[in-house]
Order: structure tokens, then C-alpha cells, then sequence
């Protein structure tokens, strides 16, 4: 053969391989994939000086921040080492197409002790601050929670200069027994009480006041570098306390709110409610004379009476000359007058000209001027009796989960699982027990009103959506409260306040096929029925608005018979994906150099 002829039998060989190679490319091509592994276990701790049982992610108290990028598929296997059922539930990432990710029991069958169990979801759309956390049995008063990052893509700027660092702070009230203790109490028709403190971090207070902190209780430290500006994310993860959240002699610079870039505003301090998260720009422009506090204290409360329900960090620049010392900055002055705050809440307004990902209902930003399909009045109450058990309400039912998640009902279509019968309005006569959701509209622009006619602050979350929080007010909603909505820059999120005796309005397009929960994320309410679904259905079924249901999805309820041993496989496989496209790599090396000796 002559050389012309090798050369070209050579280079023949060389093309043909490549397309493979881009095949299989191809094939694995588009969205990067991240992966986690999660085992959740007990672990012993102490933060507030009482040993109890918390739950640890891989070991830690709280779990690890996930650090991912939009449009990013996010891969999660879960090994469950409780002694219970465990569902996590991903707060706040709107599971686009992807109903059977979310990790609530309106639509996943719990992961059985001991069992391994794979999440597989893209972050579609979104950037932002949020959270995860264990969504069955009360088991978020013990712990499991950890931030979510979800970054910008590299092409799309941030509407500030980018900052030196990225830093997560989780705040919460925090009780010394454990959820089994708790839920029992909640069980026996009896209230918590008054937690025993707030954690930063699922830590305890620093000893700011010998008389009010015991010695030896670990607290969280943060150092910082002088002169530079820090991304703080912070999520308020515990169980019904709404917390002052402040750093002594820093503003607050508030840059987004769960997804949504806001209007930069600064702030002394900022109200963050139960299951609520922002972050801020903090410049660390202070002559570090001491190190500073952080604090994140009980708000409507008597402070005297819950001094010590206040959780206190510290902020220590790399020069500090000392620790900090003295009284802690001092928390708004309205105990019993929630104006400040409510107008606090007021002020925080969308960022309409950022770039990125954010809410488009129906192709256009100008969410105040589409047409309202649906509109639904959702009052709660106090805890009252109902069936002879100790239950709350919204619209006067009292949510009972099904032993069959909704979702997976639909699948088969069984039958009396469910009522969609959730009224628009409160009902008269007495509460009821049942499992009643609304009718939602495939693309239907729908109005919510959420009336609190309880005497505590709630914040209400909707799954697989942001919405437009348009307005807030004391007093019953009426019709008229329409001409005091925000139309232009209401900020866009996935969980509002609503003050005691007062009511929230949002606007929410539904463009998000699948079941979605709308909860109060007051853990003792919800436990105790505050909450119900919205099922979305496209009458037209097809993958583009749904993603089918997994190969791995668990069976439980009526479809319990249907549910094999435990399989591994598909976390296996999903890790399989990855070493198949770096073996095609060393083959296609290998074949090259081969050619070429």
C-alpha cells in the first residue's frame, strides 16, 4: 500500500471515530450535571448546652450548602439512616416538569428506613438563595436543613460588582427535646411553648451576658477580610419564630429575595420570617476595634421575657484587636405596633431591569396587567377541635394527607383519593377533616388572598412557582384593596409574611404542570393541617410540560403491592453516565496515538 493510501485509510479511521465520539458527545451533551450524596443519620449535639439528637447530613448540623448553577441537573442520593420515613424537600426550587421531585408527600411516597432513594431535578430558570430540609414527621425541628446556591450562568451579570466571597447563614428557634417529643406534644393537643433558644448555624449564643448564656456553649464565627464586600445568604429555617436579623455597626445592602434580585435597599436589620430567605451585600468597612456581633432575635415578643430565645455570632475581621463585648444592637422598638415591619416588608421591591433568570407569566414582565382566571380567599384560624383532635385550618378544612400521593394517584387513576373541592372561600358551619384541593387552571393567572385570622405572624410557601407579592394591609381584604396592589415591582418569591389579623395578596401564573403544595411554614400549623395542593393538569399531556413519571419512583398507599425491593441501580447509573464520557475520551486518545506511532 502506498503512502498516499495509508495516509488516507489513516485519516478515514481518525473521521470515523470522531463522529462517534460526537455521538456519543451529543448524547451526553447540554446542561451540566452536579452531584450530591446525602446520608442522613442522628448525630449527638449540644448547642445549647442540653445533649440531645439532631439530624446530621453526612455528619453535619446543618447539612452542606448545595453550590450549583442554573439550568444545572441536579442528581441527589439520599441514603436514609433515620429510623423513620424521610422526605426532602427542596424550598423554593420550582421543579419545573418535575412535580415527582419536590419531596413532599403530596407527591412522593416516603424513602423507607435504611433505603436509598436518587432526586434527580434541574434548576431550571432560576438563580437565588433557598433551602432544603426533611418535610415529614416534624423532622425539621431536629435538623437536616442546608442552603441552596443556585448561581448565574457566567454569560449573565449580576446587578452588583461581584462579591469577594459567598457566605450562608441558617437562623432558627430551636427547642433542647427532640422532634419525636415535640410531635407528641402537638399530638396531645398541647402547645410548644416558648423555644429555648435561636442557633446561627446550629450553634448557640456567644456569651454576650454571663447571666443569660452558660458557659461552654459553641458559637458560630465568621471572619472576614477588611475592605471587602461579602454575599451573606440568610434563611430563617425554624419552626414558628420570626427573627431580627442584624450585624452591629454593618448595613445590610438586601440584593435578592428567593430568586428575585431586589431594589438595592440598606437596612440596620431585616425581619425574616419562618422559611424566608434573602441575601445581602455586607462591606466590611469598619476600623475593627473588636470583633461584631451577629444577631438574630425573636421579633412581637416581650424581649425581657425572651432574652434568652436569641441567637448571637460573631463577625471577626482578620485585624480585630479584640472581642466584642457590651450590649447587642438593639432590635426595632414595636413590640406590640407591627407597622415598622410591615412597611419594612413594603419596601422590598423587584428589581425590574436585571438580567437573568426570573418570573415571565404569559411572555410579558408586566405581571399587573394580565387578566385574573382564578381568585381564591384563604383565611386560617387558630387551633381549634376538630373531630375531637386539635387541628388547624384553612377555609374551614383541616388538610389530611393521603396514604397515596396525589400525583401518583393521577398516574393510575384511582379513584376517591381526593376532592377537588377546595373552596374559594371560607366555609361556614364547623371545620372538617379532609383531603381537598384546588382545581387549578393549566396557564391561569390566578389571585390569592391569604388572611390570617390567627394572633401570630404565618408565612405562606407555594411549591413549583414564584409569585408576585402585590400587597399587604391590616383589617379583612376587600374588593377595593385591589387599588392599594403593587402592579409594576411587587417582588417575585415563593414565601410572603402575613401579619396577624391582617392579609397578603400575590398574583401566580400556572404554568407549571404538576401538584403543588401551599402550605403555612409555621412547623407546628402545618403538622397540624394548615396547608392544601394545587393540581395543575395540561389536557393535553406531553413531555414539553411534564417529565414522565421516574423509573425509580416508590409506591406506597393503594399502590404499595406494586413497590419492588431496594434498587440502587439508577443512582448507579446516573454516576455510570459520567465515567462512560471520560472512558470515550481515553479511547479516542488511545486510537490517536496508536495511528501515529
Amino acid at each position: 500500500m502506498d503512502s498516499s493510501s495509508s495516509c488516507s485509510s489513516t485519516w478515514s479511521f481518525l473521521i470515523t471515530l470522531i463522529c462517534i465520539f460526537l455521538f456519543i458527545g451529543l448524547s451526553f451533551a447540554g446542561d451540566p450535571f452536579k452531584f450530591f450524596n446525602f446520608e442522613v443519620s442522628y448525630i449527638d449535639a449540644s448547642p445549647l448546652g442540653v445533649s440531645q439528637q439532631v439530624i446530621a447530613i453526612n455528619g453535619k448540623f446543618p447539612g452542606p450548602t448545595m453550590n450549583v448553577t442554573t439550568n444545572d441537573n441536579v442528581v441527589v442520593n439520599v441514603r436514609n439512616k433515620l429510623d423513620e420515613e424521610l422526605l426532602l424537600h427542596w424550598s423554593g426550587v420550582q421543579q419545573k416538569r418535575s412535580t415527582w421531585q419536590d419531596g413532599l408527600p403530596g407527591t412522593n411516597c416516603p424513602i423507607p428506613p435504611k433505603w436509598n432513594w436518587t432526586y434527580q431535578f434541574q434548576v431550571k430558570d432560576q438563580i437565588g438563595s433557598f433551602f432544603y430540609f426533611p418535610s415529614l414527621h416534624f423532622q425539621r425541628a431536629s435538623g437536616g436543613f442546608g442552603g441552596i446556591t443556585i448561581n448565574n450562568r457566567e454569560e449573565i451579570p449580576i446587578p452588583f460588582d461581584f462579591p469577594y466571597d459567598d457566605i450562608t447563614i441558617m437562623i432558627g428557634d430551636w427547642y433542647t427535646r427532640n422532634h419525636t417529643s415535640l410531635r407528641s406534644t402537638l399530638l396531645a393537643g398541647k402547645d410548644l411553648g416558648k423555644p429555648d433558644g435561636v442557633l446561627i448555624n446550629g450553634k448557640g449564643p456567644y456569651r454576650y451576658n454571663d447571666t443569660i448564656v452558660p458557659d461552654g456553649i459553641d458559637y458560630e464565627t465568621i471572619t472576614v477580610h477588611p475592605g471587602k464586600t461579602y454575599r451573606i445568604r440568610v434563611s430563617n429555617v425554624g419552626i414558628s419564630t420570626s427573627l431580627n436579623f442584624r450585624i452591629q455597626n454593618h448595613n445590610l445592602l438586601l440584593a435578592e429575595a428567593e430568586g428575585s434580585y431586589t431594589v438595592q435597599q440598606n437596612y440596620t436589620s431585616l425581619d425574616i420570617h419562618v422559611g424566608q430567605s434573602y441575601s445581602f451585600l455586607v462591606s466590611m468597612d469598619q476600623n475593627a476595634s473588636s470583633d461584631y456581633y451577629i444577631v438574630a432575635s425573636a421579633r412581637f415578643v416581650n424581649q425581657s421575657q425572651w432574652q434568652r430565645v436569641t441567637g448571637v455570632g460573631i463577625l471577626k475581621y482578620t485585624n480585630s484587636k479584640g472581642k466584642a463585648h457590651g450590649p447587642l444592637p438593639e432590635p426595632p422598638q414595636d413590640e406590640f405596633d407591627k407597622t415598622f415591619s410591615m412597611n419594612q416588608a413594603r419596601s422590598i421591591r423587584w428589581n425590574v431591569t436585571a438580567s437573568g433568570a426570573r418570573p415571565n407569566p404569559q411572555g410579558s414582565f408586566r405581571y399587573g396587567s394580565i387578566n385574573v382566571t382564578e381568585i381564591y380567599v384563604v383565611q386560617n384560624t387558630p387551633p381549634q377541635m376538630v373531630d375531637g383532635k386539635r387541628r388547624t385550618t384553612l377555609n374551614g378544612i383541616s388538610f389530611v394527607n393521603p396514604k397515596t400521593p396525589i400525583r401518583l394517584a393521577d398516574q393510575y387513576k384511582l379513584k376517591g383519593v381526593y376532592k377537588l373541592d377546595f373552596p374559594t372561600a371560607p366555609l361556614t358551619g364547623p371545620p372538617k377533616m379532609e383531603t381537598s384541593i384546588i382545581n387549578g387552571t393549566y396557564r391561569g393567572f390566578m389571585e390569592v388572598i391569604l388572611q390570617n385570622n390567627d394572633t401570630k405572624m404565618h408565612t405562606y410557601h407555594m411549591s413549583g412557582y414564584a409569585f408576585f407579592v402585590v400587597g399587604m394591609d391590616f383589617g379583612v381584604w376587600s374588593n377595593n384593596s385591589r387599588g392599594t396592589y403593587n402592579k409594576w415591582d411587587g417582588i417575585a418569591r415563593t414565601t410572603t409574611q402575613v401579619f396577624p389579623g391582617a392579609w397578603t395578596a400575590i398574583l401566580v401564573s400556572l404554568d407549571n404542570v404538576g401538584v403543588w403544595n401551599l402550605r403555612t411554614e409555621n412547623l407546628d400549623s402545618w403538622f397540624l393541617g394548615q396547608e392544601t395542593y394545587i393540581r395543575v393538569v395540561n389536557s393535553e399531556p406531553t413531555n414539553k410540560t411534564e417529565l414522565p413519571m421516574p423509573d425509580n419512583a416508590l409506591f406506597c398507599g393503594q399502590l404499595g403491592k406494586l413497590q419492588k425491593p431496594q434498587d440502587i441501580s439508577y443512582a448507579t447509573s446516573m454516576r455510570g453516565n459520567e465515567s462512560k464520557f471520560s472512558f470515550m475520551m481515553m479511547v479516542l486518545v488511545s486510537a490517536i496515538f496508536v495511528v501515529f506511532q
